[in-house]
């Protein structure tokens, strides 16, 4: 108990240095506008359960409208996927490979923050730029950073309870074993659940929220926690598809992920922007 409340106590006191430092750089931006007196929590809209279909139908609309550029973090988030897979099945086998491939969808919402960037961009009637990405990518480049590591904490203990259950059930001992086998992938689902429900709670809309406004790492994780619960209906099909998508990914060898990362990552900006209304924060310029 001592060690997570020294732990909670650090991420607080590193997200209030990197919280200075970003309201720092929002004051020079928009000297005028004042970015120190605003709610807890942006409010949320209501959604209709036809919601995810009109993000999707945008996402893949941004994609055909910068099909180069959109494509390009989908071969690379699937270059990293084949390389954590070829590592995990080297170093540990094909059951924990299982646990680094699900563990990778924890930190997908940092890799697709430059396709919240093209789809910002796009938004606005520009030619999307991956210099612009680049650029969005870095505002708040402290609480970015933060939730960027608070992810990795997460797929990293992830990976450990992988490992964890691995010793449990020994592949070679119990793979024949059907009894065994569904109820270590029964124990090893559950977990992940867990671990994912956390994830997308936190992460749906709160880095769209930080890539597009002068705010911190609380009120984005709080403003996200309370969209989703306050449409949990909506949000439940909204993972659900996304879920749908990944399982596809592994279907077709990963190869389907090209395409499905930037469409997600297009229709998560499109969530964001219709959900969340973030208007009394200063956008970042």
């Amino acid at each position: 108990m001592q060690n997570l409340e020294n732990l909670l106590f650090i991420i607080i006191t590193l997200n209030g240095l990197f919280d200075m430092s970003d309201h720092a750089d929002s004051d020079a931006q928009n000297p005028h506008k004042d970015t120190h007196n605003l709610p807890f929590v942006a409010p949320c809209r209501a959604l209709d359960i036809e919601a995810p279909k009109r993000w999707i139908r945008l996402g893949i609309a941004d994609l055909r409208r910068a099909p180069d550029k959109s494509l390009a973090y989908g071969v690379t988030a699937t270059i990293l996927c084949y390389v954590a897979a070829y590592a995990g099945f080297v170093i540990s086998g094909p059951l924990v490979l299982l646990t680094i491939l699900s563990g990778l969808t924890l930190i997908g919402p940092v890799m697709a923050i430059g396709l919240y960037s093209i789809s910002c961009q796009l938004q606005k009637g520009l030619s999307p730029k991956l210099s612009y990405c680049f650029r969005d990518g870095t505002r708040g480049i402290g609480n970015l950073g933060l939730f960027t590591s608070v992810l990795i904490v997460l797929f990293l203990v992830w990976v450990h309870v992988g490992h964890l259950l691995h010793l449990f059930f020994p592949a070679g001992e119990f793979m024949s074993n059907k009894i065994d086998l569904v109820f270590f992938f029964g124990i090893g689902s559950a977990v992940g659940a867990v671990f994912a429900v956390v994830t997308f709670c936190i992460s749906a809309f709160s880095l769209p929220m930080i890539m597009d406004r002068q705010t911190d790492l609380v009120t984005g994780i709080v403003t996200s926690i309370n969209a989703v619960l306050r449409n949990r209906k909506v949000m439940l099909l909204w993972a659900t598809t996304i879920l749908g998508g990944m399982l596809f990914s592994v279907v077709t060898g990963l190869l389907g992920l090209v395409v499905i990362f930037p469409i997600i990552g297009h229709a998560t900006w499109h969530a964001y922007r219709e959900t969340v209304e973030a208007s009394d924060w200063p956008q970042r310029t």
